[in-house]
């Protein structure tokens, strides 16, 4: 056995672990507190290029409405699919862009189904053809979720489906449902170099 000295006593081993301590706890109340209170400060809307396309994914490009404002909150670019997420005011316009291997009533069915999957949400009105100035063939409809309306989108074309979901109180969306749709008709596929 060895004999303990007052030497022994008072040299505290690892003295640097009360300070290491200290400016670990001091990084991690940073990160706890400090990053969410700069993620509150920093908007979450940008403004878009009016008139110019916006890349939402997989190489498929829309022209933002007049006024929009991107809520990069709800935007995921992406090489192989991509969502966008633009407001008009109160009014919510949605792409998503994923690959698909079926038909365009499959992917009708498929977002009809989704959309009626939710809670409260319900199909109204009947699908109707339309087509985008890039040549993309889709059927359109309308939906209700309780105080929203809704209008929703479906086009299938190299590979890939491309969902619009458009919702809003139905005097924000019937004034900005022209802008949308003017919109809507400028998707386009644009390969890579």
């Amino acid at each position: 056995m060895g004999r303990v000295t007052r030497r022994h006593l008072t040299d505290l081993p690892g003295t640097l672990g009360l300070p290491v301590a200290l400016a670990v706890a001091s990084i991690l109340a940073v990160l706890a507190f400090g990053l969410p209170a700069l993620d509150r400060a920093v908007p979450a809307e940008r403004a878009v290029a009016s008139g110019r396309p916006y890349p939402v994914g997989a190489g498929v490009t829309v022209v933002p409405p007049p006024g929009a404002v991107l809520d990069v909150t709800g935007t995921r670019p992406g090489a192989d699919r991509g969502t966008v997420l633009f407001r008009l005011g109160l009014v919510r316009y949605a792409i998503d862009v994923e690959p698909f291997d079926g038909d365009l009533t499959a992917a009708a069915v498929r977002l009809r189904q989704r959309i009626t999957g939710i809670n409260g949400h319900r199909i109204t009105g009947t699908q109707l053809a339309v087509s985008t100035a890039g040549g993309f063939a889709g059927v359109q409809g309308g939906y209700t979720a309780g105080d929203r309306d809704g209008r929703y989108a479906v086009f299938v074309a190299n590979g890939l489906t491309i969902e619009v979901m458009v919702s809003g109180d139905d005097t924000d969306l019937e004034s900005a449902l022209p802008a949308i749709d003017a919109s809507t008709r400028t998707l386009r596929y644009e390969q890579g170099p």
